[in-house]
C-alpha cells in the first residue's frame, strides 16, 4: 500500500508553512483526519499497521484524542482487540474517561497518525500505564521524527518520511515571510 498516495488522493498532504503541535515549523503537513474520514482507507491503514504487531498479543490499542481515536479503532479491529483513547486531563497530561478501563497486566499497543516528537503518544502511554497496562509497541502511520522518536519498545511505522522541521528562530520559511498556518 502506498500510504503517501492515499494522503495525496484525499487532499491530506499539504504544502506550505505549518506550525506543528510540537512547536516546530515545517513545509509539509499530513492532515490524517482527511485520510481517515474515508472508512475504506482507514480500514486499510489499520490492517496494515495491525499486521506489524500481530504477534504481540495485544489486549487493547490506545491513541491520543482526538487524532488517535479512529486509528486506534481500526488497528484494534484488525488485531481483535479493544480500542481506547486518552483525553487531555487539563494539567498537561492525558487520562482515560467515558468508562474506558485497563485491567492491570493487560498488554497494549499505542498508536498515532504522525509521530514528530512522540510527545502526544507518550501521554497516552502514561495514561494506560497508570492503570496497570503493559506497553508492547508503538505504531504510526507516518514517522517523521528522523529516527529520533524512541519508546523503549518496538516502534514501527508504515512510512518513514524525512521532512525538514525547524524551531521558529531558525525557520527559513519565516525568513521568507511565508504565512504560518497553525494545524
Amino acid at each position: 500500500m502506498d500510504v503517501l498516495e492515499l494522503y495525496r488522493r484525499t487532499g491530506a498532504l499539504l504544502e506550505g508553512h505549518f506550525l506543528l503541535r510540537s512547536g516546530l515549523h515545517s513545509p509539509l503537513f499530513l492532515q490524517s483526519a482527511a485520510l481517515l474520514q474515508h472508512p475504506l482507507y482507514a480500514e486499510a491503514v489499520g490492517e496494515a499497521l495491525g499486521k506489524l504487531f500481530e504477534d504481540e498479543g495485544v489486549d487493547f490499542v490506545i491513541g491520543p484524542a482526538l487524532g488517535g481515536v479512529v486509528l486506534s479503532f481500526v488497528v484494534a479491529k484488525a488485531l481483535g482487540a479493544r480500542a481506547l483513547f486518552a483525553e487531555k486531563d487539563g494539567q498537561g497530561g492525558m487520562t482515560l474517561r467515558r468508562g474506558l478501563t485497563v485491567n492491570p497486566g493487560e498488554r497494549f499497543l499505542a498508536v498515532e497518525d504522525v509521530v514528530t516528537t512522540g510527545e502526544s503518544v507518550r501521554k497516552a502511554i502514561r495514561a494506560a500505564e497508570a492503570r496497570g497496562g503493559v506497553l508492547v509497541g508503538v505504531g504510526a502511520i507516518v514517522d517523521r521524527s528522523g529516527g529520533e522518536a524512541a519508546f523503549g519498545v518496538p516502534f514501527r511505522a508504515l512510512v518513514r518520511l524525512e521532512v525538514p522541521q525547524y524551531p521558529q528562530e531558525a525557520c527559513p520559511l519565516c525568513r521568507e515571510g511565508l504565512p504560518l498556518e497553525e494545524v
